[in-house]
């Protein structure tokens, strides 16, 4: 199963007819709009990419879609791999455990603010 958020634009004159067209075209879920800016925020979800990329499609040639773009995707089979190579990995990298080093030598790099 893939999911996946689109923001739809379109001019802000037709957004109404744009927005039922969405909500009735069994192609999506609608979420949120903004009708002065022309932009509505749906999702679809499809059995793999190939489902999806059809959808996004259709939604694409609607009449007054100027643009429909894939913003975020979730793949179940991606996140299962993920999963996978989680529950794999040792939770304690190996340096924590190594007492010839020095606490005060190890350095975190998850902080970005000071980074960049």
């Amino acid at each position: 199963m893939n999911i996946s958020s689109i923001v739809v634009q379109c001019r802000s004159d037709y957004y109404d007819e744009v927005r039922e067209r969405l909500v009735q075209s069994g192609l999506c879920d609608y979420h949120f709009g903004d009708q002065e800016k022309g932009k509505i925020i749906i999702t679809i979800e499809g059995k793999d990419v190939e489902e999806e990329i059809k959808k996004l499609t259709a939604i694409q040639e609607m009449p007054h879609v100027i643009a429909a773009d894939m913003m975020q995707t979730y793949q179940e089979e991606m996140l299962d791999e993920e999963v996978r190579t989680l529950e794999e990995a040792d939770p304690v990298p190996e340096m924590l455990n190594d007492d010839t080093i020095d606490a005060r030598d190890i350095v975190y790099h998850g902080d970005l603010k000071k980074r960049f």
